[in-house]
């Protein structure tokens, strides 16, 4: 079991029931989206079905980063956007509308945030939301990385050298020493095509508390900065138990969980079909029109 960080006085870190404003949701709207129908009570079971329930129900997509449009992460407006809406997100959204459902449910939740890596040689910047969440059944924390896009299915032990596997998806925590006594944990998914090892680094976090308000922050520098690429091209996810389905601008892969890869480009005019057929996203004409002159390069 992992120790929470304190404050500068020694006292334990706050944690208030309604930080996520669980209170809030349309729990039965949102249990419905992602077509959980099992029971509502705080225990490893039902988290374990909830993410799985989540991360293939809901999918992962940018499009109104790249039309240049407001995200306001309120939970009203993410509510509006995933549930009402049956639009996708990314991780900033993902996490925001779990994590009420999670408090709801009576679930304790800790945000987290990590950098991701996918094997780069530089450091990037902090902009991935993740949880780290107790059950009231279990004395063990999991993190939950349910905003990533690719899986994986259910929470993985916050435990050094903890591994998990989803349907054949694998997935291995590592916590190394860092600076100042603060430990860094790094994800790692098994990834074929990557190596002899067969495992790629995914993305590196600390256990340091983060709140609504910092994902506020980090989210208006992936959905509006010049420099982020979700404001310069599509990005969709959709993770299944047997296929990852990715596009990214015109280019759509389909990874299964044995390592087998197709990649295809798309033909102009065919984005519609294959957010609605593959994503389960359906965009307005003026969505699409605006995504095929900025985010895809057909127009």
């Amino acid at each position: 079991m992992t120790t929470r960080p304190t404050d500068t006085g020694g006292a334990p870190t706050d944690h208030r029931s309604d930080r996520w404003s669980g209170a809030l949701l349309d729990l039965d709207a949102y249990l419905a989206r992602i077509g959980y129908e099992g029971p509502r009570e705080p225990t490893l079971a039902v988290l374990r079905d909830l993410q799985r329930a989540h991360t293939t129900g809901i999918p992962f997509e940018n499009v109104h980063a790249v039309l240049g449009r407001d995200l306001p992460l309120d939970l009203p407006s993410v509510e509006a956007r995933l549930v009402h809406g049956g639009r996708g997100g990314y991780c900033f959204e993902h996490v925001v509308l779990f994590a009420a459902a999670l408090e709801r449910l009576g679930f304790q939740v800790t945000g987290l945030m990590g950098r991701i890596s996918l094997g780069a040689s530089k450091i990037l910047p902090a902009t991935h939301g993740l949880l780290a969440v107790t059950a009231r059944d279990d004395v063990r924390e999991w993190l939950c990385d349910i905003g990533y896009g690719a899986g994986p299915l259910g929470p993985i032990e916050l435990a050094d050298g903890a591994h998990a596997a989803y349907d054949g998806w694998r997935y291995r925590l590592e916590r190394r020493p860092g600076a100042h006594g603060v430990d860094h944990w790094w994800l790692h998914q098994t990834a074929p095509d990557r190596g002899p090892s067969g495992w790629i680094d995914r993305h590196t976090f600390t256990l340091t508390e983060q709140y609504p308000i910092d994902y506020v922050v980090a989210s208006h520098f992936v959905g509006t900065n010049a420099r982020s690429p979700f404001v310069r091209r599509i990005f969709a996810q959709r993770m299944t138990p047997t296929a990852h389905h990715s596009l990214d601008g015109p280019t759509l892969t389909t990874t299964r969980s044995d390592g087998t890869r197709k990649t295809e480009e798309l033909a102009p005019g065919a984005l519609d079909g294959t957010l609605r057929e593959l994503f389960g996203i359906t965009l307005t004409e003026e969505e699409l029109r605006g995504l095929s002159r900025d985010g895809l390069g057909h127009g």
